[in-house]
């Protein structure tokens, strides 16, 4: 793999059995690449406006194969689904106050807006329902993930724990996503959507690091500062993403009213404004991190690939500007965002455990 970086220390694996751990490695990676995909395809399915082509959850207009037509549907489809999301909500709602948020618990319940149905559109059914079967494929790659852990509860427990622990969020995943689904793609609900998938990236990406420590490997120097900057790195890219998501939320109100693409960015307003111009904040960060790497044992590689990425990214959110929200665009620019995130964490795991110098 192009980002792989040599492992930090020699780790005995005596008397594990070194053929499973590297097994182990390898599905985390074919997991990872996985989780990926479906980042990818759930871009597509929000540059698509997909995203309500299901009004329900995990059916699609209470099937397993969902119609291609709106004859196969009842005439009072639209009240019929939802209803069926305002008492999901209610329920949601009710959890959130139970936790203290009332406000948005009562927003929840208040807002009618969110239970308005869209008209049926094939296209974007099956758009949203095929990205629904391949987050069921990659919840089967979670599941043997897990299984596959078990037999390192005792040698190796922190794959065993971090497998569990992916498991736990896959499962919450879903269960938000449906969630997304009944509050008609509440703007919020989409922003934890997309932190949580960082999350099970972040989990994937530890144990693929943690099982790949199984050989000797020559030591890294790493300056004393270098983990802060990662941090400070991690961070920025964090808050891009976000500022992005917000972006992206904004859009879709403005699309309601607007049908002209090249008019979404001159209506978006502060949101786009500042998500534009942090994204030299970005850029600065990150090439002030290349530098750093640069100068250390680590592969030139990496900090190169590492920064075509950055600049793949900001390269595919300018197009979006000048382009008109270009469709194509959007997940892709969506994907490379979240693979810089996925790198820099996995640097930060390797260069963690590193002895430092001055």
């Amino acid at each position: 793999m192009w980002w792989k970086i040599r492992s930090t220390k020699f780790f005995i694996l005596c008397p594990l059995d070194s053929t499973a751990i590297r097994r182990f490695n390898k599905f985390c990676l074919s997991t990872l690449v996985a989780v990926y995909f479906l980042i990818l395809v759930g871009g597509v399915v929000r540059s698509t406006g997909s995203g309500m082509g299901c009004p329900d959850w995990p059916k699609c207009f209470g099937r397993w194969v969902p119609p291609t037509s709106v004859d196969q549907l009842p005439e009072n489809y639209k009240e019929v689904y939802s209803a069926h999301r305002d008492k999901k909500n209610q329920k949601f709602a009710h959890y959130l106050s139970i936790i203290g948020l009332e406000e948005t618990a009562s927003k929840i319940k208040e807002d009618k807006s969110i239970l308005k149905e869209a008209d049926f559109n094939p296209a974007k059914t099956w758009v949203e329902y095929i990205n629904r079967l391949i987050g069921v494929i990659i919840g089967g790659f979670i599941i043997v993930l897990f299984l596959r852990s078990l037999k390192f509860r005792k040698s190796l427990p922190s794959l065993f724990i971090y497998s569990t622990l992916t498991l736990i969020t896959v499962i919450i995943q879903g269960w938000f996503g449906s969630i997304v689904v009944s509050t008609n793609l509440t703007t919020w609900t989409i922003t934890i959507h997309m932190l949580v998938a960082l999350l099970i990236v972040a989990f994937l990406i530890y144990l693929y690091h943690k099982s790949g420590k199984t050989a000797e490997s020559d030591e890294i120097k790493i300056p004393t500062n270098l983990k802060i900057l990662l941090l400070i790195s991690l961070t920025v890219l964090l808050v891009q993403i976000v500022l992005g998501t917000e972006v992206r939320e904004a859009i879709d109100v403005i699309t309601a009213s607007i049908d002209d693409r090249s008019l979404w960015i001159g209506n978006v307003g502060l949101e786009f404004l500042i998500h534009r111009s942090f994204s030299w904040v970005v850029l600065l960060v990150s090439l002030v991190l290349v530098v750093k790497l640069r100068k250390t044992s680590c592969d030139k590689a990496l900090s190169r690939n590492l920064i075509i990425l950055i600049l793949s990214t900001l390269m595919t959110g300018a197009g979006m500007g000048y382009l008109g929200i270009l469709q194509v665009l959007q997940p892709i620019h969506l994907l490379l965002a979240t693979i810089t995130f996925g790198i820099q964490l996995f640097i930060f795991f390797v260069v963690n455990g590193q002895s430092q110098v001055a």
